[in-house]
């Protein structure tokens, strides 16, 4: 299985390809975990997409966005591995390709994510800790979590 990672901003991108990464985006947060929300949010016009493509599928996502946007500190959000990729690995290297760029791009600052309460064992492993009492966002437990640089 050969994967392109590409990041990109979504000026960089050709429609056909934004047309199957939120469909992918609406497969997994609002189908599979039956959650009615807003999914496009106003924030992808400014974020960093990374894109995990094999072939012409869709293999994994997630976005960076910068200090300011959803939270003070950079973060990383909408991660996904879609069906025929899971439990591949590449989740995880999804995420440490999220946070090399988040380190290169923000040195020295904290990064912080909103995590799915049943993910925080996933993110520690990675160095994050819980920051905040879970809360719920669309239904769906969550904590906010962060790593220090």
């Amino acid at each position: 299985m050969t994967l392109e990672w590409q990041w990109c901003t979504l000026r960089d991108l050709p429609a056909e390809r934004w047309y199957t990464v939120a469909a992918a985006r609406q497969d997994v947060f609002i189908v599979e975990q039956t959650c009615a929300y807003a999914d496009l949010d106003g924030l992808d016009l400014n974020a960093e997409h990374l894109i995990v493509w094999s072939g012409n599928d869709l293999a994994g996502y997630l976005r960076l966005l910068e200090p300011g946007t959803r939270f003070a500190e950079p973060s990383l959000g909408r991660i996904l591995t879609t069906q025929a990729f899971r439990r591949t690995g590449l989740g995880r290297e999804l995420v440490l390709k999220g946070l090399q760029r988040a380190h290169e791009r923000y040195q020295g600052q904290a990064l912080r994510i909103s995590a799915q309460a049943y993910l925080v064992k996933f993110y520690n492993s990675f160095g994050f800790v819980v920051d905040s009492e879970p809360y719920l966002e669309d239904g769906i437990p969550h904590v906010e979590m962060v790593i220090r640089s």
